[in-house]
This record gives C-alpha cells, sequence and structure tokens, in this order.
C-alpha cells in the first residue's frame, strides 16, 4: 500500500497501524460477538465493531511482533502434512488403545535435540508434536535446544526422534528463517 499522508502531515500506514493493529483480530471479535449474540442487529453491529477495535488498540503493547515467514507455499503445505497427520495418528492410537494391552506399549520419553532457533518455530513445533495424538511436547530446555516429548508407542527411542525431526522440523526450517 502506498505511503498516504492526511493533513495532519501522519501516513495512512500509521493511522492504520494505531487504529486497527490487528485488522485480523478485529474482524474475528466482531464476529465472535455477532455469534454470541445469536442474532443481528445494527446495535450488536456497531457494539461488536467497537469492541473491535477498542481490545486490539488496548492490548497491542502485549503482542510480539509478526514472525518472519519465508516461505508461505511451504506453510500451508506443512499445515496440509499436519492436519493428514493427525487423522492418522488418531487412528492409530484408537488402535493402540482399542487392541494393544497397557504392557505391550513402549511407553516412553524422548529429548529431541532441536536446530531450530526461532521461539515462534520451536512453539509451532511444540504445538504440532502436542496436537498429533500420542505425542505430547511436555517441556523445552532451559537453553532452547532440546524438546522433552512423552511418546505413547515409541519402540524405538531414536527413530521417533529420527521422524519428528524429519517430518516437521526440518520443514520448519524452511519456513522461519
Amino acid at each position: 500500500m502506498a505511503d498516504r499522508s492526511d493533513n495532519d502531515g501522519r501516513s495512512f500506514m500509521s493511522f492504520m497501524q494505531r487504529w486497527l493493529p490487528h485488522p485480523l483480530l478485529t474482524v474475528v471479535l466482531i464476529a465472535l460477538w455477532m455469534l454470541l449474540l445469536n442474532s443481528f442487529s445494527i446495535g450488536g453491529l456497531l457494539m461488536g465493531s467497537l469492541l473491535g477495535v477498542v481490545i486490539p488498540v488496548m492490548t497491542r503493547n502485549f503482542w510480539p511482533e509478526r514472525p518472519p515467514v519465508k516461505a508461505y507455499g511451504k506453510a500451508l503445505a506443512y499445515m496440509a502434512v499436519v492436519a493428514w497427520d493427525v487423522v492418522v495418528a488418531n487412528l492409530q492410537v484408537a488402535r493402540l488403545i482399542l487392541f494393544r494391552r497397557a504392557d505391550q506399549l513402549h511407553v516412553r520419553w524422548v529429548t529431541v535435540p532441536l536446530e531450530l532457533r526461532s521461539p515462534e518455530a520451536i512453539t509451532v513445533l511444540a504445538g504440532t508434536i502436542t496436537m498429533t495424538p500420542g505425542t505430547v511436547s511436555c517441556d523445552l530446555s532451559a537453553d532452547g535446544r532440546s524438546l522433552l516429548v512423552h511418546c505413547l508407542d515409541a519402540p524405538d527411542a531414536e527413530e521417533a526422534v529420527r521422524q519428528m525431526k524429519a517430518r516437521y522440523e526440518a520443514r520448519l526450517m524452511e519456513i522461519f528463517p
């Protein structure tokens, strides 16, 4: 968007950043307000709009800068991989629970050494591991170089770590700088 100026000499972009610091959040808040009302009215829309503008403005100091993303196409592909893995893992966990006795499971803790350094990328990795049924990311080392993961059934700990690094961490390294 071109940098336009108003009468005071301040830029249009500065105006937008000041009053709509997170436009998507504004839209989501308006939609949520209307859904909570469960009916449409002009007054409800105005109140939702007021909340949609005031809440992001009041909380903007608490929001970090947007994480830098190198490749949005790869980010979409990553989301598709994660969605597929969640479906497959749900089926695998259901099979484990229904057809295996608890003493036959190879429940274990594994430590995943991280090459990622971006806090956003590490957060996405930990969230991805937790969303995938059968695994839960439990702790990040103080230096941010390893992630502790609980696996419901991992006969080979090294293979479980290799899969997490190849399937998720390698892709995240291509997405986040």
